[in-house]
């Protein structure tokens, strides 16, 4: 959060990007296509055998990039989609195929009866994990025999195949943190490719936490007490147990203390964030105090660990390796979440001249193994960037804007490495529902608004659930005139804070996409030129209107 004291003036001198203006009202004969959570306008034009640049000019779109679920786009004629070609049994050669959402490497070559390592051969691919709709790949159609299994995660074993003898039985299971399909598999005597082919599911590497599965065939779940792998981390049980009222959305707060836990659970809070500073040669133990204060309390606990600027850039590999290894080791002291840095994009937690979202990337990889390592339950997060327009739309080796440094993250196969997209939003002065009218200058870009933070990291992650590790609004009322470079916040109110804070709240659970929503912030007394104090929900004299608006959404 303190980048505000970084940002704020800058930006205030963003460039004016437009979000999206009207579109033109379709005719009777236009076909039209209603913006989905997730969707991009080359999602779209793939699907309806368009351009965005088609798009982009029936619809008066001046950002490409911004849409925003619940848009209703004028899809320009043009010939219908073009039909995917199939496989012809037994000819030999090649044929092209061109990604659709939702593909992934071994359903293509399933389909075609060929192998994910011909595929990728054949196309150059460094990555079997990163590819793109509206790619085109040149498909090897030579039969290969049988189909390969769906590439899954290595565990030491083969994943157990069901007899075909076995008497059919249905069950459902709810996925656990640190859960994969292959371990469900295991558990219950089935096949990653059942489960996967029962429940819809595309890429059998993207489960998430609540989801429920339908388990097909099997013999039913493996005894508790199960062998150990060799090569595979013994997974630590949970320590809390699913959400009350089922899977889905959760709320939480970031607390210097905790002096108020009776009322953060009236707000319908069950998680805690602690900012944890690691510096090099730091013993794992630093983190067992705020991982017991948070547990004796009755709350998950989202540790937000964050590194030394200066050492990172002394000595950048040796300091990852050392940073993931603390980061295994506070995994083994059993959080419930880990957020692997924080704001990664700026110079105020990255070394000048060598921020760059590849190198997160490294970072976020190994640190995600090492706490997987040695403790799969653990959620992994990865850091929220600071919400910016001050790079002009650009990532630079000193400072990103954070639309730039995500996608840079996603190309770097940072989805590969995160249980949940970690996300920021603390500069609003207008309600969670509005993506207009912010009062201040750039009144269009994305950063002023709710929605358009969300339908951006979605879209460019669509098959990760978001985290919002901060989100918060900052009120003077009560502590006094605000510094100069949060004057855009003078006319927020106490109550306003918190009609603000419950709408993001259920906006958040409504759309399926966000896991988490940490409030910030709690209980921070720091006033002056970072005034962190505004932004409390707990306000002088102990009084938390917001806990009262938050409890109505969480149904406490």
């Amino acid at each position: 959060m303190r980048r505000i004291l970084v940002l704020v003036c800058a930006l205030l001198m963003l460039a004016v990007v437009p979000l999206v203006a009207v579109s033109a009202s379709p005719s009777a004969q236009q076909q039209t296509h209603v913006v989905q959570w997730g969707d991009t306008l080359f999602r779209i034009a793939v699907r309806y055998n368009t351009t965005v640049a088609a798009l982009s000019q029936a619809n008066n779109i001046a950002n490409p990039n911004l849409i925003f679920a619940g848009q209703t786009l004028i899809i320009p004629s043009g010939p219908p989609p073009a039909p995917q070609p199939s496989p012809t049994p037994g000819a030999c050669g090649t044929t092209e195929y061109i990604v659709a959402p939702g593909d992934f490497l071994a359903a293509i070559a399933r389909r075609f009866n060929t192998t994910t390592a011909a595929i990728v051969q054949a196309n150059n691919i460094a990555n079997p994990n990163l590819i793109f709709p509206g790619q085109r790949l040149i498909i090897p159609t030579c039969p290969t025999g049988p189909v390969q299994p769906t590439a899954v995660p290595p565990t030491g074993v083969p994943p157990t195949t069901v007899p075909p003898t076995a008497p059919p039985t249905q069950t459902t299971y709810i996925v656990q943190p640190g859960d994969t399909l292959n371990s469900i598999a295991r558990r219950f005597n089935t096949t990653t490719a059942a489960i996967a082919q029962a429940n819809g599911i595309v890429n059998p590497n993207l489960i998430f936490v609540g989801q429920r599965l339908i388990i097909p065939g099997g013999t039913g779940p493996a005894p508790t007490a199960q062998p150990t792998v060799p090569g595979q981390p013994t997974a630590i049980p949970p320590t809390a147990g699913p959400p009350p009222g089922g899977v889905g959305f959760e709320l939480g707060g970031q607390v210097a203390s905790f002096a108020h836990p009776n009322l953060m659970q009236s707000a319908g809070m069950t998680w805690a964030k602690i900012q944890v500073r690691h510096n090099r040669g730091d013993n794992p133990s630093t983190a067992q105090g705020a991982i017991d204060a948070a547990r004796s309390r009755g709350f998950r606990v989202l540790l937000s660990i964050i590194g030394n600027r200066d050492q990172l850039g002394a000595d950048l590999n040796g300091y990852i390796a050392d940073f993931a290894n603390y980061l295994g080791g506070v995994a083994a002291l059993g959080p419930d979440a880990i957020e692997v840095w924080n704001e990664q994009n700026i110079d105020r937690e990255w070394p000048a001249g060598r921020i760059n979202p590849a190198t997160y990337t490294q970072m976020l990889a190994a640190s995600f193994n090492a706490i997987k390592s040695r403790n799969a339950n653990v959620l992994v997060i990865s850091g929220a960037p600071a919400p910016t327009g001050f790079f002009g739309g650009q990532c630079t080796a000193n400072g990103c804007d954070d639309d730039a440094f995500i996608r840079g993250m996603a190309q770097a196969g940072a989805g590969n490495f995160a249980d949940c997209i970690g996300i920021h939003y603390n500069e609003g002065v207008v309600p969670p529902t509005a993506t207009s009218g912010d009062p201040r200058g750039n009144p269009n870009h994305y950063t002023r608004y709710f929605p358009t933070m969300v339908n951006l990291y979605a879209s460019v992650f669509p098959n990760k659930m978001l985290c919002f590790t901060e989100l918060g609004y900052l009120t003077g009322e009560g502590l006094g005139p605000l510094p100069p470079a949060f004057a855009w916040a003078a006319n927020t109110t106490v109550q306003q804070q918190a009609e603000w804070l419950a709408q993001a709240a259920s906006l958040s659970r409504q759309t399926g996409r966000i896991r988490m929503m940490i409030v910030f912030n709690v209980d921070f007394t720091v006033w002056g030129d970072d005034p962190q104090a505004g932004f409390a929900i707990v306000r002088p004299g102990g009084q938390c209107v917001a806990c009262l608006t938050l409890g109505g959404v969480m149904g406490t």
